[in-house]
């Protein structure tokens, strides 16, 4: 379990990309960080491995403060996936995927075998391993990322925006891999996004940041799509604009589901 108590961070200027945030993020579930652009969320998730230090408060990990870790050893225990993927391109796949173990202190041999696994595990082919990674698609770039942020065998996962420099079908594939990762490896993960789609396909919790990384609700996405806590919750879920209301509209003679404004956004199963 991951705990902010009174957190902020000013920087010189006076900004204060947290503000005095008080928040409990539970273990083995993924938390989703949503919110627009500039309101404090990746700062927010950097603070965790300490790649950001806040100005005041207290985070602790199971009840322990990281200001009483090394950086460097806190690091090589979370796992850390960023949007571009963030890897090594003078390192094969293999060896970025065994970055972390080999600083540890694992045999190259043991590291590979390992990153061979890892590469199944994310769902690509291990004959990939040797190649670098301006050979690979942008969809395998971050899967190799997920990858190396897993070889340390981490208990949390931060995840910041992830998925958010490919393609709508490529984008769709992770997700779906990131729900099935979860659910056979159930981590602590902390996932970053500005897509609120997103965020209520990926999230068992959900926190809704305003600027300064004022949470102003938080819950399941059923909980939040059922009583928006106000109108800027209201708005930024679409809510106010009926994106939310859902009805059976017959077509053809087939029944498709279309939101408040009559767009269709599928189809119901089973339906004859």
């Amino acid at each position: 379990m991951i705990e902010f108590s009174h957190v902020t961070k000013r920087y010189p200027d006076g900004t204060a990309a947290v503000d005095d945030l008080s928040l409990t993020v539970p273990a083995h579930r993924t938390t989703v960080l949503v919110g627009s652009s500039g309101c404090g969320k990746t700062t927010l998730l950097r603070m965790i491995n300490r790649m950001v230090e806040p100005t005041s408060g207290r985070i602790t990990i199971d009840g322990a403060d990281i200001a009483d870790r090394s950086p460097v050893e806190l690091r090589r225990r979370i796992g850390y996936v960023m949007q571009n993927g963030g890897l090594l391109p003078h390192r094969t796949v293999a060896e970025n995927v065994a970055t972390v173990p080999r600083l540890n202190g694992v045999g190259r041999r043991e590291a590979r075998t390992r990153a061979l696994e890892l590469l199944e595990v994310v769902g690509l082919d291990p004959a990939l391993a040797d190649r670098y990674p301006a050979q690979l698609s942008g969809g395998q770039q971050q899967r190799v990322g997920v990858a190396r942020a897993l070889a340390a065998e981490p208990r949390i996962l931060l995840m910041d925006e992830p998925f958010g420099a490919v393609d709508p079908i490529v984008r769709a594939e992770l997700q779906r891999e990131v729900l099935r990762l979860q659910r056979e490896l159930r981590k602590t993960v902390v996932f970053v996004t500005h897509d609120v789609d997103e965020a209520f396909l990926l999230g068992d919790h959900v926190v809704v940041l305003a600027k300064g990384a004022r949470p102003v609700q938080q819950g399941t996405p059923a909980e939040i799509i059922a009583q928006p806590a106000d109108e800027f919750v209201a708005a930024f879920i679409g809510a106010d604009r009926g994106r939310r209301e859902l009805r059976i509209r017959r077509t053809g003679g087939a029944a498709v589901v279309v939101d408040g404004e009559g767009r269709t956004v599928g189809t119901l199963a089973g339906d004859g």
